[in-house]
């Protein structure tokens, strides 16, 4: 089968590899039907994951059809239509039992990680039942790619951990697919202001479209400044960090308000400062954390009802020979306007 392989710090290439087959009774395999990129494959390629080993195929997001099962799936059976999470989990361990899939202890991030992923023509699941979810009949399949990973990442690493909740104030520092999935949560609780911080006008305009009710330009670095004017010296209530480097993290700690919460959900590569010299007296809370996916069948539901329309995410498709024009595409984002791009794989 074909599939794109992390060949090493900014190195990549398809590659033929053998098909997957069923290691251990809790596996299925599935033939991906969608797949997509997402940042995190960028960060990986530069170097930002040590933990991704060379010759590893990328991607934890898809569609697909199971085409085999292990002896112990009693969920799902070859020909069902799935949608994959991004994390794998047991269902069994202590933190499973918590909800904290991505901490299971024989689990959590595997996918296109520790063990082969997504962007490729078939994909190993481990723990099938309790990681894939079965398509509902007349679903929109490309919207569900979102599904795998950043509407859920967005939704319970932003939204949730900062506690967003109805008249509260907020700003969403990074306007990529991660912080426009957090805008398209957050209204779920009616915020009476989201605030959407970025360097790129037409990711501002996206996020206008999509619900933001002011934006802010920070190219000029003057962002502080007219967030503290826009909510008369207070700050925010919740400062979401959706970009992963120094500046956006200090940014956040710039404009929560006391009693707010920064929720980071960027990944970091490199340590960013903690400024609690400034901090420590001001009631703040910061939550860090990868997603765990427990809100995949809520947000299916949202999804189906038309209350989220996840599909305008997708600016770009491409087919899986295509793919290393779609990460080209996708890593320049600033000149070719990609928030996801999708990859038609079968």
């Amino acid at each position: 089968m074909q599939a794109l392989i992390y060949q090493g710090i900014n190195q990549k290439a398809v590659e033929e590899r053998p098909k997957p087959v069923i290691q251990l009774p809790t596996d299925a395999v599935v033939r991906l039907t969608k797949t997509t990129i997402c940042g995190t494959d960028l960060h990986i390629l530069k170097g930002d994951v040590a933990t991704c080993e060379p010759g590893t195929i990328l991607g934890h997001e898809g569609i697909g059809v199971v085409d085999s099962v292990g002896a112990g799936v009693t969920t799902f059976k070859p020909g069902d239509r799935v949608l994959i999470s991004c994390i794998s989990s047991c269902g069994r361990c202590e933190y499973c039992r918590k909800g904290m899939y991505s901490h299971c202890t024989t689990g959590g991030w595997l996918l296109g990680h520790r063990i082969d992923g997504t962007q490729a023509e078939f994909v190993r699941i481990p723990y099938a039942d309790t990681s894939l979810y079965p398509i509902p009949q007349g679903a929109d399949e490309e919207a569900l790619v979102m599904l795998s990973d950043i509407l859920p990442t967005g939704f319970e690493c932003g939204v949730l951990n900062g506690k967003v909740k109805v008249g509260s104030s907020v700003a969403i520092v990074g306007s990529g697919p991660i912080g426009l999935a957090a805008l398209l949560t957050a209204q779920f609780y009616g915020p009476a202001e989201i605030i959407m911080v970025d360097v790129d006008d037409n990711r501002l305009e996206v996020a206008k479209r999509f619900g933001a009710t002011t934006t802010v330009n920070s190219a000029d670095g003057k962002a502080v400044e007219a967030i503290m004017a826009l909510t008369i010296g207070r700050g925010v209530d919740t400062a979401i960090e959706a970009v992963g480097i120094p500046a956006t993290f200090a940014l956040c700690q710039d404009i929560v308000a006391p009693g707010g919460t920064v929720a980071n959900v960027g990944v970091h590569g490199v340590k960013v400062d903690l400024h609690l010299e400034r901090l420590w007296a001001h009631n703040i809370t910061i939550t860090t954390g990868l997603v765990d996916t427990f809100s995949i069948p809520m947000l299916l539901k949202t999804v189906q009802s038309k209350r989220v329309d996840a599909a305008q995410l997708i600016t770009h498709r491409f087919k899986l020979g295509e793919i290393m024009q779609a990460y080209n595409t996708f890593a320049n984002a600033a000149d070719t306007k990609a928030l996801k791009v999708l990859i038609e794989v079968a």
